[in-house]
Order: structure tokens, then C-alpha cells, then sequence
């Protein structure tokens, strides 16, 4: 293994387990580790202070599946654990309940609790999170970590009481005041900023940030906050060059306070600090309006286009820009949905690309991300995801859905993924029925 792939990486997220989370009826695991079918340029040796052993990681996964299929769901439910984490002692009040989604094709199951779990490498030590809720408590939470190669508590909490591990009581005697029914512990130590938990607050903080339709303007405004530092706007227009834009330079709109506060506003939701907006809201359109304005080459000059006339393809590239910046600089985890929409599958797969490469990604910076685009599952050995880094979602008769990894089929090292993913050999595909079609274009010409 070269050392190219060795990364002084500050965390990383190993797995991540659901169970009664929106479409996920039953329970889900999706898991970042590397096994033998790992690219070997792409798989990451991770180091723990209490082994000499790296644990291989992966710095990608993608999703495939049919439309409704539930591969989204992944990213959400992900986005769900963070929000949970962030915002339920901040956000929350004594009477408030828990913002949480359960199956909903099941009426047994919105009454029953919902689990999400993970499994992280924080700071040289693996660490394993959890909990468990309802829609108006905290039915569990618990938090392992195994600072000398064995499992030792954190604390363990449930309907009967809260226990802490030894080297955690002075802090659990603090937080202990402050708990609420509906609170999760941790989300109590970010508010606190206790010593001892707030770190792995913080790494929620700054991790699971979603990118998606609805939050595209204020990612927009991420992007714009970096092109106003002159030492980061060339590295953006350096993204800009690489998508082949037509764009000759972006600049920062002046505002006036007003819209300063919008953008401000955008920003807190980019953060999970406040909901997102719906992609129709007049202040969304307010952000995308005044906070960038870009220059395009014209025959006689540089012109500037209002975002309205903007492609949409222009300005998806545009609100990633901030985003992957920020994860590839601090190593971050970050949940990409619908990569592939409105944008070329060249610029997929350069996306893709910079996290898989060690060497524009040195600190296992991870993309977890859901598509269509079978260019990115390849044809060949050429391939940019590795066979571990490829899952599947299906949905069954009754809405639930699953996930499964490519691993379980054992494709071959050269095998065409893309080309027998469409032939339905690896499941997760529509069953398209042209005689509905037929039925449908009769009743419509009669």
C-alpha cells in the first residue's frame, strides 16, 4: 500500500444503521469500509491510537435504483440523524416533540420508535453512536468508544436512568441538570460546549450536510462567501474553468442589509440551524438574485446574465462549488442527492473523481450520493466507483424499502456494470410495463 493512501484524516465514517426511518421499514445498513473488491488507488488506511492496524475506508459511495426506489431515503435519513443531533436541545422546548419520520405505508409503524446509528473514527478513535426515539422523547441513547482497542461506555441512557463510563461522570453530573425528555444527551453537551462530548457534537456539526434541490440557494451563498475571500475565489473559479462554463469570473452581488439578513438566514439553513425552505419561496429566489452574479464571454465582452437566465446546469455546478470545498478542506461527509441532475456525466465523474483521488482529497473527505447515470457504475475496469463503493435500492410490494451492495453479486473485476445494471441483473431497476402506456395514450385519443 503506498503511503499516498495513508491520510491524516481527523474522522471518518465507517457505517451507518436505520431502522423504521422514513422509507426504510425495516432495518438498513450502509457501510464505508473497504473490502477486497476496493480500487486499490482509492482505498484509505486509517490509523486508530490503539492499533498499529489502519482499517480501510472508503472515500465514496454511490446509490442506484428506479425513481421512488428509496435511494434518496438514504440521504435523509443520514440528514435526519444530524438534525436530530443539532437542533433537539437547541431548537426544542419541553413540550415540543421529536422531528422525526417514520414509515408511513404502516400505520404500526408510526407508533413504533425509530433508530439510527453510526460508527466513526473521531480524532484517532473509533467511536459508536446511537439512539433511539419517538415522536415525543428520547427512548434511548448511548455512545461506546474504544480508546485502547476495547469497547468502553460513554454513557448509556433509556427510560430507567442514564449511566456514564468512569472517565465521563464529572461531565454527565453537569449535562445531567440540563437533560429533557425530548433532548438527546449529546445535542445537551453542544449547548453546554462540555469538553468531553462537545467535540462529537461538533462533528455532526460539520458533517451529514445535505445537498439538495431544495437548499440549492444557500449553497449558492456558500459559494459566494468564498468567492469574496480572494484567497479562495480562484480555487472556485478554478471549478468554474474545469466545468467548461462559459463563465469568465463570478463576483459577490452587494446587498443591502435586508438581503444581507436573507443571506445570513440561507447560511443558518445550510448549517442545519433552521429548516429549509421550499424551493418556490420568494426569499429563496431572493438569495439566488443578490448574493452572486456571474460574467460569461460575449463577442465583445465579458457580459453578466441575471440567475434567471442562467442554465440550470450552470447553477446546480455553481452550489456545490462551496460545499465540496468545504468537505475536501476539513474532511467532511457530505450527502449529495440527484448528482447527476441537470448536470453532464463528464462532470459526475470529475466529481466523483476528486474524492477518490488521495491526492486532491488528503484528508478522506467522504460523498455519499445517490444517481442515475450508469457512467459512473462503468463498463470496465476503468471504472470510477470501486465494486464496494456500489449499493442498490429497491422497493417491495408493500413501500418498504432495502438496500443492498453490488459486493453481494461478486461481479467481476472487469465486468460491464452499467450495461447489466440496465439488463436488471443486479435488481433495482423499474419494471416498465409498455401495455399501461398503451392503455393510457388509447383512453387519451378516444
Amino acid at each position: 500500500m503506498s503511503s499516498q493512501s495513508e491520510v491524516p484524516a481527523s474522522s471518518v465514517l465507517l457505517s451507518f444503521t436505520a431502522d423504521n426511518v422514513r422509507s426504510y421499514r425495516d432495518e438498513v445498513h450502509l457501510s464505508l469500509l473497504a473490502t477486497r473488491l476496493a480500487l486499490p488507488d482509492v482505498r484509505r488506511e486509517i490509523h486508530t491510537r490503539s492499533s498499529s492496524r489502519a482499517i480501510g475506508v472508503l472515500p465514496a459511495a454511490g446509490l442506484f435504483g428506479a425513481n421512488a426506489s428509496g435511494k434518496s431515503t438514504m440521504l435523509y435519513a443520514l440528514a435526519d440523524m444530524r438534525n436530530i443531533v443539532v437542533s433537539s436541545f437547541r431548537s426544542g422546548t419541553r413540550s415540543s416533540g421529536i422531528d422525526r419520520r417514520a414509515f408511513a405505508l404502516d400505520d404500526v409503524f408510526s407508533t413504533r420508535p425509530s433508530r439510527f446509528a453510526i460508527e466513526l473514527i473521531f480524532e484517532g478513535v473509533t467511536w459508536q453512536y446511537g439512539f433511539e426515539v419517538d415522536d415525543e422523547r428520547i427512548l434511548g441513547e448511548y455512545a461506546y468508544h474504544y480508546p485502547k482497542g476495547r469497547q468502553a461506555l460513554v454513557f448509556d441512557r433509556n427510560l430507567d436512568g442514564l449511566t456514564f463510563g468512569p472517565p465521563f461522570r464529572s461531565t454527565g453530573r453537569a449535562l445531567r441538570q440540563l437533560l429533557r425528555d425530548n433532548a438527546l444527551l449529546l445535542s445537551v453537551a453542544g449547548a453546554a460546549d462540555d469538553e468531553q462530548l462537545g467535540p462529537l457534537f461538533g462533528w455532526f456539526l460539520r458533517n451529514l450536510r445535505l445537498a439538495e434541490s431544495s437548499n440549492r440557494a444557500s449553497r449558492v451563498v456558500r459559494t459566494a462567501e468564498l468567492v469574496n475571500d480572494p484567497q479562495t475565489k480562484e480555487r472556485v473559479m478554478a471549478f468554474v474553468r474545469a466545468a467548461d462554463l462559459g463563465v469568465t469570473d463570478i463576483e459577490r452581488a452587494p446587498v443591502d442589509p435586508e438581503v444581507a439578513e436573507r443571506l445570513q438566514r440561507a447560511l443558518r439553513i445550510l448549517e442545519g440551524e433552521e429548516g429549509a425552505p421550499d424551493a418556490t419561496d420568494e426569499e429563496t429566489k431572493v438569495v439566488f438574485a443578490d448574493s452572486v452574479r456571474l460574467k460569461h464571454r460575449g463577442s465583445t465582452g465579458d457580459v453578466d446574465l441575471d440567475p434567471e437566465d442562467e442554465s440550470e446546469g450552470t447553477m446546480v455546478w455553481v452550489g456545490l462549488i462551496g460545499p465540496v470545498l468545504d468537505s475536501l478542506d476539513g474532511g467532511h461527509v457530505l450527502l449529495a442527492d440527484e448528482l447527476d441532475t441537470s448536470l453532464h456525466p463528464h462532470l459526475v465523474l470529475m466529481l466523483v473523481g476528486m474524492f477518490q483521488s488521495p491526492d486532491m482529497n488528503r484528508r478522506c473527505a467522504q460523498l455519499i450520493f445517490n444517481a442515475h447515470d450508469v457512467d459512473v457504475l462503468g463498463d470496465s475496469d476503468d471504472a470510477v466507483l470501486g465494486r464496494d463503493q456500489i449499493w442498490f435500492a429497491e422497493k417491495d410490494h408493500e413501500g418498504a424499502t432495502s438496500i443492498y451492495p453490488l459486493a453481494d453479486f461478486r461481479p467481476r473485476r472487469d465486468e460491464a456494470l452499467g450495461r447489466r445494471y440496465l439488463q436488471g441483473r443486479f435488481g433495482a431497476v423499474p419494471a416498465v410495463d409498455p401495455g399501461e402506456l398503451r392503455i393510457g395514450l388509447d383512453l387519451v385519443n378516444r
